[in-house]
C-alpha cells in the first residue's frame, strides 16, 4: 500500500499516527507500506497539476500555496484551514519514520515538463543535495526500513543518466522512477530506456505514479518491480469497472441498467460475488456513496488479478 506523506501530514496529522503506534496499526495492515516524500503534492500547488503541465500550464502559479522553495527545503500553507508547515528532506524522513512504512522515499522536487534545460537542470542538482540529506537522515536512524532514490531529470536522456550516475553512488536500497515522465507513452518508454540500462540489475525499481494498463505492461517488459497510481480507484469512481481480458465496463451506460449479471463472472471479489451491473447502475446513477466503494473493491481486485498473473507470466518466462 501507498500512503502520501504530504495528506497524512496535514490530516490527521503526524501526532494522532505516532500515538496510535504508527501507519500499520492506525489503518490495521499488515502487509508492506511505502510512503512518498511529500514532494509530489507541494510541488503540485507550486506548478499545478500533472494535467495542467502537460498543456503547457506548468508554469510557476501566482498565488499558490507553496510560499517559499529554498536550499532548505518548502514552506506552504495547509490546503485544510490555511495554517504554515514547512518540509525538508529532515523533517519529512522524520515524518516517516514515525509513520513506519517498510519503503519510505526522500525528499525531492518536481519540476514540470516545460521547465526550461537551465532551471531543470538546478532542480535535478538540488533534489540530488536533498536526496543526499534525506538518506543520512534515514542512515542515523534505520528502524528497518528501506529507502528508494528516486531518478530524475525529465525527459531529458542525458540528465536521466546523470542522475542515475550519481544516485547509484549512494547507499541506497532501491531506485524509484519519478519526476515528469513525459506527456505520452512514447515519451515514457524513451524515459524508461535511458534510465533502467544505467540502473544496477540486483536493485528493485519502482515506477512512481504511474498505474495505467498499458503504463504497467510497458514498465513490466522494461523490469520495473512496483508502481503506484490513483488510477484503479479513480476510474471506479468515474464509473470505469475493469475486467480481466475484456473490454471496461462504464457503468453508467443504459444498457446495464437491466444487466443482472456480475462485472466479472469470473472475479470472485466482494462486489462481483453479491452484486450485478444493474445494481452497480442504479447506485452510480442515483450518486449513493455505496457505488464508490463497491466499485473500488472491485478495481483493486482486478489490479491484484493482473498483478498476479504478470508474476506468473515472469516465472514462466512469458513476459
Amino acid at each position: 500500500m501507498f500512503c502520501n506523506t504530504y495528506h497524512l501530514m496535514l490530516q490527521p496529522g503526524i501526532d494522532v499516527i505516532e500515538s496510535a503506534g504508527g501507519l500499520h496499526k492506525f489503518i490495521g495492515r499488515k502487509g508492506p507500506i511505502i510512503t512518498d516524500s511529500g514532494g509530489f503534492q507541494v510541488f503540485s500547488l507550486a506548478y499545478g497539476s500533472v494535467a495542467d503541465e502537460l498543456k503547457s500550464k506548468g508554469t510557476k502559479k501566482t498565488g499558490s500555496q507553496v510560499i517559499k522553495i529554498s536550499e532548505e527545503g518548502v514552506v506552504f500553507r495547509s490546503y485544510r484551514d490555511g495554517s504554515r508547515f514547512e518540509l525538508t528532506p529532515e523533517s519529512s524522513v522524520a515524518a516517516q519514520k514515525v509513520f513506519g512504512a517498510d519503503i519510505i522515499i526522500p525528499f525531492d522536487e518536481l519540476p514540470p515538463y516545460h521547465m526550461d534545460l537551465t532551471a531543470l537542470k538546478a532542480s535535478l542538482d538540488r533534489t540530488h543535495r536533498w536526496e543526499e540529506r534525506s538518506l543520512n537522515a534515514h542512515l542515523s536512524d534505520p528502524r528497518q526500513q528501506s529507502m528508494y532514490a528516486v531518478i530524475h531529470g525529465g525527459v531529458n536522456d542525458e540528465l536521466r543518466k546523470h542522475s542515475c550516475k550519481v544516485l547509484t553512488n549512494m547507499a541506497f536500497d532501491g531506485f524509484a522512477i519519478g519526476g515528469s515522465l513525459g506527456k505520452n507513452h512514447n515519451e515514457l518508454e524513451e524515459v524508461l530506456q535511458s534510465t533502467m540500462s544505467e540502473l544496477p540489475p540486483e536493485f528493485p525499481v519502482h515506477l512512481l505514479g504511474l498505474g495505467d494498463l498499458r503504463s504497467i505492461q510497458m514498465g513490466v517488459r522494461h523490469g520495473i518491480d512496483t508502481f503506484d497510481s490513483a488510477y484503479p480507484t479513480k476510474a471506479a469512481r468515474h464509473g470505469v469497472l475493469y475486467r480481466l481480458n475484456k473490454e471496461p465496463i462504464r457503468i453508467k451506460s443504459k444498457k446495464y441498467q437491466s444487466a443482472h449479471v456480475p462485472i466479472d463472472s469470473e472475479c470472485d471479489c466482494y462486489t462481483c460475488q453479491h452484486y450485478t451491473q444493474s445494481y452497480m447502475h442504479h447506485l452510480y446513477k442515483a450518486s449513493e456513496p455505496a457505488y464508490i466503494q463497491l466499485a473500488t473493491i472491485h478495481n483493486v481486485a482486478y489490479m491484484n488479478r493482473l498483478m498476479a498473473d504478470i508474476r506468473k507470466g515472469i516465472l514462466c518466462d512469458e513476459v
